[in-house]
């Protein structure tokens, strides 16, 4: 996975190279919804979907002709979990400054395409832990986390983008210290987001 990031991160800047003359070039604003949700390697554990929330700032660079461009955002996030070990719950709330990189295609649709233009993107986030690393005492919070986004959304009336992405962890962001009798435990996060955003 980290081959795959390094060689998705050597493709974008070399396409974002070759567009710079051409392309089309926004700023904008963007908030929404994270919806996240832990993965562990033990069976033993059982995570609910908790609600967060995200914003921050965001720039995209696009193709005029083919839609095809690459946005990137700077975003804080909040990722509130919850789990269950031994009918004991555990809540683990996570402040993240967020950084997705994504490839992304808007398709043209010649009659509506200042109305409504359909649009998919993918790509990874760099994640960086800005809250306590420790949850509750048995739990250790990682500093970095990479997660890989799938979404898909529209952009309407040429400025205003809702989209959706679902993204999985390529990394581990929690890890038990000892008390729960085992430091082999560990967690990914999976998470869906919801977003809205102008650009200018």
């Amino acid at each position: 996975m980290k081959k795959l990031t390094i060689v998705f991160a050597i493709i974008v800047a070399s396409f974002a190279s070759a567009l710079s003359a051409d392309a089309q070039l926004r700023f904008g604003l963007k908030a929404g919804v994270a919806i996240n949700s832990l993965h562990f390697n033990e069976s033993a554990f059982d995570a609910d979907n908790r609600a967060g929330f995200t914003g921050g700032a965001m720039i995209e660079f696009t193709a005029p002709v083919v839609g095809v461009g690459v946005d990137a955002s700077l975003m804080y996030v909040r990722r509130n979990a919850q789990f269950m070990e031994q009918n004991e719950i555990h809540k683990d709330n996570r402040d993240y400054i967020d950084i997705p990189v994504n490839l992304k295609w808007k398709m043209n649709l010649p009659l509506v395409n200042k109305i409504v233009r359909p649009m998919l993107f993918t790509g990874p986030s760099f994640s960086f832990l800005t809250s306590r690393r420790s949850a509750e005492e048995a739990w250790r919070n990682r500093k970095f986390d990479t997660s890989w986004n799938f979404g898909a959304g529209a952009e309407l009336f040429s400025h205003l983008q809702i989209a959706a992405s679902y993204s999985v962890g390529m990394t581990k962001t929690l890890k038990s210290i000892g008390a729960t009798g085992s430091s082999n435990i560990e967690g990914h996060n999976r998470y869906w987001t919801v977003t809205a955003a102008y650009l200018f």
